[in-house]
């Protein structure tokens, strides 16, 4: 199915698995290509992991070809430490962020770090046989395969309900044509290797949850994060130990659909009426501008004309984010996580972080907040394509 690059193999495929530690695989490799940990000494003591477990993942990513031993350290009293360092041809990672009109593509190496990234607009309802070949068209254009490093595998995140077990999306509202088209087969054929799919609000949560991890040095023990992406639309994704969890058929999170008193009547995109996504999301508050004779075309506009002071906006920004703050707390109470983190458009607004964060301090049971913290995404706009990669970085440690 369309152009093979010269780089593409012939793999055995199986269906993408996470697995206990392979986190730690990738803070390890992360750890090593950014000169924090050059040794399995440095390793242990970062990563607050037995030196066993050191050993064992770190032999596992020297059988896999991705590290390499380079030579003994400088001596501390002790036995002088094997250095560790990537294998420099050990491979990449491409990676693709879908939206309702955007296509953003990037290219990561082994650590999950974003090299170099393209953008473009798209709509999505022209359908996975048009959308599909330009995702891959500017992927393919992020390398050179006569001089690049093998392609390890390829990531992409979807803007609607997937099925993962299949890599297909499931019943999407947004996305004429996309129904039951199994994304990942398309891509692990067009690539030769290694493909996942995942909905977006999970990979943005997965993203932004690896990227604490890095930055943290004490987000080893805050290992359940609720990731809120709120729009034009409003998705939800979970991490618990680290994995993300997508429920029995891919649901879990999915708070954009539930009923609640303040939106009445509202007739939603799921076919439903009164979802909180008819009030708490960006389209809610562009409908709502609208009818007082207030234009705004996007989520941008919302931003700007709240940076700009304009009152009439600011205050639907934050009614929004109260209502939103009002649902979010049972799931907030229910799963109890470490961290809350408010992704998409309108997190770029302190009013609206601020009425959230407020509403969840007072809904939620104190034990539930008495350690959370509560804030905008540290990966912003990025966290989607991170997070694609990642997911993409696990499952090939994982085989």
């Amino acid at each position: 199915m369309g152009y093979k690059p010269s780089y593409a193999k012939t793999v055995k495929r199986t269906g993408p698995r996470d697995i206990a530690l392979t986190e730690y695989s990738s803070s390890i490799l992360s750890m090593i290509a950014s000169g924090r940990a050059r040794s399995r000494a440095d390793l242990a003591r970062t990563l607050n992991l037995a030196p066993s477990t050191i050993t064992i993942k770190v032999n596992e990513l020297m059988e896999a070809g991705l590290i390499s031993e380079s030579g003994s350290g400088s001596a501390t009293g002790g036995r002088r430490p094997t250095l560790l360092e990537l294998v420099p041809d050990a491979g990449f990672i491409l990676a693709a962020d879908l939206g309702a009109h955007h296509l953003w593509v990037g290219r990561l190496n082994l650590s999950g770090n974003l090299l170099v990234s393209e953008i473009r607009t798209i709509d999505i309802n022209d359908g996975p046989e048009v959308v599909l070949p330009q995702a891959a068209a500017m992927m393919r254009a992020l390398s050179d395969p006569a001089v690049d490093p093998p392609l390890r595998g390829v990531g992409m995140s979807l803007p609607g309900p997937v099925n993962f077990a299949l890599g297909a999306l499931d019943s999407p509202s947004r996305m004429r044509g996309w129904h039951e088209f199994k994304v990942r087969n398309w891509l692990a054929e067009e690539f030769g290797t290694l493909a996942v799919v995942d909905n977006d609000a999970n990979m943005m949560a997965l993203g932004e949850h690896t990227l604490r991890q890095r930055e943290s040095p004490d987000s080893k023990v805050r290992q359940n994060t609720l990731f809120l992406k709120a729009g034009a639309a409003i998705g939800c994704g979970l991490i618990i130990d680290g994995q993300v969890y997508r429920g029995s058929t891919g649901a879990a999170g999915d708070i954009a659909h539930v009923q609640i008193p303040a939106a009445g009547d509202a007739p939603c995109s799921c076919g439903n009426r009164g979802c909180l996504e008819t009030v708490a999301s960006g389209s809610a508050i562009i409908r709502d501008l609208a009818a007082v004779g207030i234009d705004a075309a996007d989520v941008n506009d919302i931003v700007r004309q709240v940076n700009n002071g304009d009152p009439h906006t600011t205050t639907r920004v934050r009614t929004a984010g109260r209502i939103l703050g009002q649902t979010l707390s049972i799931v907030v109470n229910f799963v109890n996580p470490d961290v809350v983190v408010l992704g998409g458009g309108l997190s770029q607004l302190e009013p609206y972080v601020a009425a959230v964060r407020s509403q969840l301090y007072e809904s939620c049971h104190p034990l539930a907040t008495k350690n959370i913290v509560i804030e905008a995404s540290l990966a912003g706009s990025q966290a989607g394509l991170l997070g694609a990669g990642q997911l993409c970085l696990r499952t090939v440690l994982a085989s």
